[in-house]
């Protein structure tokens, strides 16, 4: 029996301390919970999280139209997330907030999965859904996720062994092995962490990445698997006035284009994302003609989880991999639909975290479901690791281990 019979919204606390929503569903024979993240480096194109009065003001909006949704069946998840829309009734969640849509459409289809008996990631897709995400792990970094340390925001590392595990543990290790060399190379200073457990450290991009790289190769040699670097730019985060300002200069588009290309063929780097500003297709349509053979080019603030936005990449060129976060769109619905298109046009997808995260395991299971070739979530921390270790207990069922 799947009706919903009830549904609890509360306010919890994220990563950062802030506070955030979680949601309850109860069907007839059936529970769901589901939690809303937080981003802190945000597209201008994503739905409002919260309306303008703030969560409380969503909650309360929420909880007086909420008899919407009871008594519906949670497997008509198309209908839930329509309901969903229609209770907010503008394009962009700001009556509701996309974090109180995104944290109901997401418990009621795990409502609807436990009252089948069926893993969430069964439940959404079906027998054939065995494919398990490479796991990208923010090890160093800076941007709006740490101050004090780069101006690239993330510095990550991409094993590319068949198991789920082995990439778990060998980005853990970077990031370890990556701590002991930061700290020999700064003594005297206590080295940090930022927002995502990503090391924080006053170094220039190049050297930060050179390091990075060196602690890769290390834990490359003693696992015995292919690990790449990875960069999450941020780029809206440090573009002002036409130019890409870095800490020790600044970058026209020509010359930042210029520049992530060599980063790509002198490091090896194995994915860059949101390398240029959120409205330049053309930019990114530029990059991925240059490097789209070697790396993987990423739209985060470029795309929005939004099929429309997606569009206007797949006409331009602009781009081959989609960056997708439930909460960046509002339903799980929206995400599946960004998640197909993206498929349909020859676009890889990476199911994300954000950096304000919850112990909530939902994009392990929706990475899983539908295909996506990576998951970014971290290397360490409880947050991140509870999708992580979610993604080794999926792999062992697929496995029948």
């Amino acid at each position: 029996m799947t009706l919903i019979e009830d549904i609890v919204i509360r306010k919890i606390l994220d990563s950062r301390g802030n506070p955030t929503v979680e949601v309850e569903v109860y069907t007839l024979s059936g529970y769901g919970r589901a939690a809303a993240p937080a981003g802190k480096s945000t597209g201008l194109h994503e739905v409002k999280a919260y309306p303008a009065g703030g969560i409380d003001v969503g909650i309360k909006y929420f909880k007086d139209r909420m008899d919407n949704l009871i008594g519906m069946d949670a497997t008509q998840q198309e209908d839930i997330d329509a309901m969903l829309h229609e209770i907010d009734g503008t394009r962009d969640f700001s009556m509701l907030g996309g974090n109180i849509a995104v944290a109901v459409s997401l418990a009621v289809a795990k409502a609807a999965a436990n009252s089948l008996g069926l893993s969430f990631y069964q439940y959404l897709g079906g027998i054939y859904a065995r494919k398990l995400p490479k796991p990208v792990g923010n090890v160093l970094g800076g941007g709006k996720h740490a101050v004090g340390g780069t101006t690239i925001q993330e510095m990550l590392a991409v094993p590319l062994s068949d198991s789920a595990k082995d990439n778990v543990f060998a980005n853990a290790e970077v990031h370890r092995v990556l701590g002991k060399k930061l700290r020999e190379r700064f003594p005297n200073l206590s080295i940090g962490l930022g927002d995502e457990k990503a090391w924080v450290a006053p170094m220039g991009d190049i050297e930060a990445l050179e390091l990075v790289v060196e602690a890769i190769e290390e834990v490359k040699n003693e696992y015995g698997i292919d690990i790449r670097p990875a960069l999450d730019f941020a780029a809206n985060s440090f573009y002002k006035d036409g130019k890409y300002i870095y800490r020790d200069g600044e970058k026209s588009r020509d010359e930042q284009i210029d520049f992530v290309e060599s980063l790509v063929r002198d490091y090896g780097v194995y994915i860059v994302e949101d390398p240029l500003h959120e409205e330049d297709f053309e930019g990114f349509a530029e990059l991925t003609r240059r490097i789209g053979h070697l790396a993987y080019v990423v739209g985060d603030d470029l795309f929005v989880t939004n099929v429309e936005r997606i569009k206007m990449g797949v006409e331009k060129g602009a781009a081959n991999a989609v960056l997708i976060k439930p909460n960046q769109i509002g339903t799980l619905t929206d995400t599946v639909n960004a998640i197909r298109y993206a498929k349909e046009n020859g676009y890889a997808t990476v199911i994300s975290h954000r950096s304000g995260e919850t112990c909530d395991t939902s994009i392990a299971h929706i990475g899983v479901a539908f295909g996506c070739e990576f998951i970014k979530t971290g290397a360490i921390g409880g947050e991140r690791t509870a999708k992580l270790n979610e993604l080794i207990r999926i792999e062992e069922e697929i496995r029948g281990e």
